[in-house]
């Protein structure tokens, strides 16, 4: 008989029981995620702590860093009595509506367009050359030439979206395609499977943890892409607000328009995460929820 060993730090003796060994696992979960929020917590009231002593004893110059508590006024300020250019909730429905729009345009596309190509060889081959060439040009500076293409309004920004979010999207599910376990689609071909049941049952499936990562990582995008079109030009929305703000040299204004942008796009990976979870009940834990 040997010990049993649940953890580094927790070792059972022969005999312990079922009941126990679960109650003392829960014990080290909870003690764990305990842990996570304490040092998680610790470390912003330290961060902004100590960013707000630096800024009151002038050790940095609050006219370019500005302080905790002075991006918190500014953002009562806009959120009880809006900004100079209306109120906050428009603006920032506005950009909301221009990074939807754009991320989910370009998710569907890129999804399609990555699963078509990675299952034709013939079209990835003819294609794969304009993709890299379009794809080697920085998105950012697409901004002036879809505002001149689609004006100040709500197309441009959603322009800019759609092409920050599409070829993240559709490099994951390209390559996701590409690695789905050649065993699996040769034992659907050998029950029958033609190429439309082999998507749909093996190689689908297989992609969806590459295109679920890239969907964390182009909500951002599409966040990015809408933020920088309004920047260069728009008549609404946060990009703007910070454009304002760096004219007039509020340092308040320009962080708390970042913060804004900081909480949206975290409710949104949390929602991304829930929305996972339940879509890919089927997919093991990761290593790390196992230990």
């Amino acid at each position: 008989m040997t010990d049993i060993t649940l953890s580094k730090d927790i070792v059972f003796q022969p005999g312990t029981s079922d009941a126990e060994i679960e109650a003392a696992a829960a014990l080290a979960m909870r003690r764990r995620t305990q842990s996570v929020y304490f040092w998680r917590y610790f470390i912003l009231v330290v961060f902004l702590g100590g960013w707000e002593v630096l800024s009151r004893t002038k050790l940095i110059d609050e006219f370019f860093f500005s302080s905790p508590t002075a991006i918190v006024k500014r953002l009562y300020e806009w959120i009880t009595e809006g900004t100079s250019e209306g109120p906050l909730w428009y603006h920032l429905w506005v950009t909301m509506e221009e990074s939807f729009l754009g991320f989910f345009s370009g998710a569907v596309a890129g999804i399609v367009a990555g699963i078509a190509l990675g299952r034709n060889r013939m079209l990835a081959d003819v294609f794969s050359v304009y993709i890299k060439v379009i794809n080697s040009v920085p998105r950012v500076v697409l901004a002036p030439i879809f505002i001149m293409i689609f004006g100040l309004g709500l197309t441009s920004k959603v322009a800019l979206s759609f092409v920050m979010v599409f070829f993240v999207v559709f490099s994951n599910a390209f390559q996701g395609v590409r690695e789905a376990d050649r065993n699996l689609l040769a034992n659907a071909q050998i029950l029958g499977a033609k190429d439309w049941q082999l998507t749909r049952a093996v190689v689908i499936p297989s992609a969806m943890s590459w295109i679920f990562a890239s969907l964390h990582v182009s909500f951002g995008f599409a966040i990015v892409g809408a933020i920088v079109g309004e920047f260069v030009g728009a008549r609404y929305g946060i990009g703007l607000l910070i454009n304002v703000a760096k004219g007039s040299f509020d340092a308040a204004g320009m962080y708390a328009a970042i913060v804004i942008i900081m909480v949206v796009a975290l409710a949104a990976e949390y929602t991304m995460t829930i929305v996972e979870n339940h879509l890919a009940k089927w997919r093991p834990p990761a290593l790390h929820d196992t230990q």
